[in-house]
């Protein structure tokens, strides 16, 4: 897939706010300080599309990006230990639930995961979460680009061992990325572009 166009839309906090249009919806979602936003413009061509931050936690709100006009991506907020409030945090992970279990556009989440370490428990939990929900998503390593090819298959390889011990019967479709030098770009968005075609092939939207 060929990135021609990509503009943002709208932030809010409120699903019900979100943009009607019937065509289909990827959205990212990682611990704070994954990498996300990098990612984000990796992946559609533009060095400013989502805001980059030094600052963990710095998206808090549910951000449409149309692509190419047929497609939105969505950024939403990381969960983890973002430096907001309480009370700040319960409301975006409130908004981040709503999102994922009433938003019939989302076909496809990117949960996003540091590769540089090893097996996270907040990570583990969140994917229990989303399939407990039965909400469909694939894993998104970044970072790939700082350590070595062992150190990301053992990364790798100590993630399928959690999940199989919490009663996962095979790992999610998985993508190992660089922001810095592309990696796993191309595969991403030929993902994505498969899922459109099939969409708009059977109307399922």
């Amino acid at each position: 897939m060929k990135i021609n166009t990509a503009e943002f839309i709208i932030s809010n906090s409120e699903v019900s706010k979100c943009p009607k249009e019937p065509i289909p919806e990827y959205a990212f979602i990682g611990r704070s300080n994954v990498g996300k936003s990098s990612l984000i413009n990796m992946l559609t061509n533009h060095k400013n599309l989502a805001k980059t931050s030094g600052r963990p936690g710095k998206t808090q709100l549910i951000n449409h990006f149309k692509i190419n006009n047929n497609w939105f991506l969505v950024d939403l907020p990381g969960y983890g230990y973002a430096k907001v409030s309480k009370k700040t945090k319960s409301v975006f992970q409130q908004f981040i639930t709503d999102y994922f279990e009433t938003r019939e556009q989302m076909v496809c989440a990117f949960v996003l995961i540091d590769i540089r370490h090893e097996a996270q428990n907040i990570d583990i939990e969140f994917m229990s979460y989303m399939g407990e929900s039965e909400i469909p998503f694939c894993i998104i390593f970044t970072k790939a680009d700082k350590i070595s090819k062992t150190k990301i298959d053992s990364h790798i390889a100590a993630y399928k061992k959690q999940m199989y011990a919490n009663n996962w019967e095979e790992m999610p479709q998985y993508f190992v990325t660089s922001s810095t030098d592309g990696m796993g770009k191309e595969t991403v968005l030929e993902y994505i572009a498969a899922i459109n075609d099939d969409m708009f092939k059977n109307n399922l939207l």
